[in-house]
């Protein structure tokens, strides 16, 4: 079953942050599609339902950003 869930990511400045984030968590097993907002500091993310929030934002801080918080 597809989901759609926010993360909250402190650390993004620029567009290639946003593309390293997005690139990141399309790389996930289970994620369809991940959307930065840079502005609004955070990732739209279509994933399964089993994908655990803990995987999603390991990918993030190995990348040298902080993800902060998952909706």
């Amino acid at each position: 079953m597809m989901m759609e869930k926010t993360m909250q990511i402190n650390g993004m400045m620029c567009n290639h942050c946003k593309m390293t984030v997005e690139k990141a968590l399309k790389a996930v097993p289970g994620v369809e599609n991940a959307e930065v907002e840079l502005a609004a500091k955070c990732a739209k993310i279509t994933l399964n339902a089993d994908v655990a929030d803990d995987v999603l934002m390991d990918a993030v801080a190995k990348k040298g950003f902080t993800p902060v918080k998952m909706e």
